[in-house]
């Protein structure tokens, strides 16, 4: 009976080694150079996905992790050159909005700012609600809808053709309980007319290149994931 149990105590502990290994194998072992698990926080908000197409700030650009060289460190006084005077306002307003969104761009910012200008001034002239909606303000878009109302109302349609814009600048930047507002000032050359119900034209030239300038107040909620930039107040420039 002894030697009996000696040879089954053998095949179990046989057995148990072989058990052992295959687990390994298909496992594996720690080595201390895994990866941690996943987080689907952990990334969300290094690059921003846009809500909608209609954005004033083109998406914001990912910030590089990696420090770069003490030679390519733009100097603080040269960080809005060709945006904004160095002590202003607006390049305190500027870096009050860097503070809270390193990924602020300014240049992008401009880029977007002259698309969302010229298509919003498209949409307020074809009476386009929905794309209005995306990138105005409350406030702002209940006094366009108010406006185009009255026009439908009397039967008039408006048409509006950018020959160029020539200019977009910041005027003027800040940050107010977490709010960031750009003011920029658009200098462009556009075409427009508004007819009756007859075709028969009562306002502009459809022959003639206007030159236009208007100060729009961009605004954004630094605390908020949606990076899309409205448009909350407009003023005839000089």
């Amino acid at each position: 009976m002894r030697d009996l149990f000696d040879i089954y105590t053998i095949i179990f502990l046989a057995l148990a080694v072989f058990i052992f290994l295959r687990l390994r194998s298909v496992l594996g072992q720690r080595t201390g150079r895994e990866r941690p698990p996943y987080d689907p926080y952990s990334a969300r908000d290094a690059v921003r996905t846009p809500t909608s197409d209609k954005v004033v700030a083109l998406p914001s650009r990912t910030v590089d992790p990696s420090p770069k060289p003490a030679a390519e460190v733009t100097p603080v006084t040269d960080r809005w050159k060709d945006i904004a005077e160095p002590g202003s306002a607006a390049a305190a307003g500027l870096d009050a909005i860097v503070a809270q969104d390193a990924s602020f761009d300014a240049k992008h910012f401009l880029t977007g700012g002259r698309a969302a200008y010229e298509m919003i001034v498209t949409a307020y002239a074809q009476g386009d609600r929905r794309n209005l909606k995306t990138l105005l303000s409350k406030e702002v878009y209940d006094g366009f809808d108010a406006a185009i109302r009255e026009r439908e109302g009397r039967g008039e349609t408006a048409e509006t053709r950018f020959v160029s814009i020539d200019k977009a600048e910041i005027t003027a930047s800040d940050v107010k309980a977490k709010t960031a507002q750009v003011t920029v000032r658009f200098v462009s050359q556009l075409v427009s007319v508004t007819r009756d119900r007859a075709g028969n034209v009562i306002d502009g030239n459809p022959d003639k290149v206007a030159d236009v300038t208007d100060v729009w107040t961009f605004a954004r909620d630094l605390s908020s994931r949606d990076p899309n930039w409205k448009l909350v107040a407009t003023e005839a420039g000089q």
